[in-house]
């Protein structure tokens, strides 16, 4: 079975090749396809952060790319499985990034911290409310604390 998706939007900012640090400050404007009318906005600038679901077409389908890999190529972490990790190298090369809302106009918005480079297309959008954040204490590797070290 086969599944269609369709971009209802595209980032766009400075960023031109995928870059693994300094995220957070890429101010990145998420503009709506043509075919997706200003009216889907409505309400969004009542929120401070979105999750933007995006498709990487510039990275590597997995497979043929490996199913476990050590993050970054980096020696001194563990070889682990592409689920334990958010590389863009995925199966289906969707990925997700929860941003800071900075402005909303009226057939785009701006947000902060978006990694995806520019022209990627978006597949959907999402407000993040209280409620849908984790509860309690996140649990993590140290290897993936280093990692995030620069990555914002």
């Amino acid at each position: 079975m086969e599944y269609t998706v369709r971009p209802i939007a595209y980032i766009h900012n400075e960023r031109s090749e995928a870059i693994d640090d300094n995220w957070g400050d890429v101010v990145s404007t998420v503009e709506l396809a043509r075919d997706v009318p200003g009216d889907a906005l409505i309400g969004l600038d009542e929120f401070s952060h979105v999750e933007i679901v995006f498709f990487a077409d510039w990275a590597e389908d997995v497979p043929p790319a490996p199913w476990h890999r050590r993050p970054r190529g980096n020696e001194k972490w563990p070889d682990i499985g592409v689920f334990a990790q958010r590389n863009k190298d995925r199966p289906n090369r969707i990925l997700l990034s929860t941003v800071a809302l900075d402005d909303v106009s009226e057939r785009s918005f701006t947000v902060r911290g978006l990694d995806g480079i520019d022209g990627t297309p978006v597949l959907d959008i999402k407000p993040v409310y209280r409620w849908s954040r984790p509860e309690g204490e996140l649990r993590v590797p140290a290897w993936s604390e280093e990692l995030g070290k620069k990555y914002f």
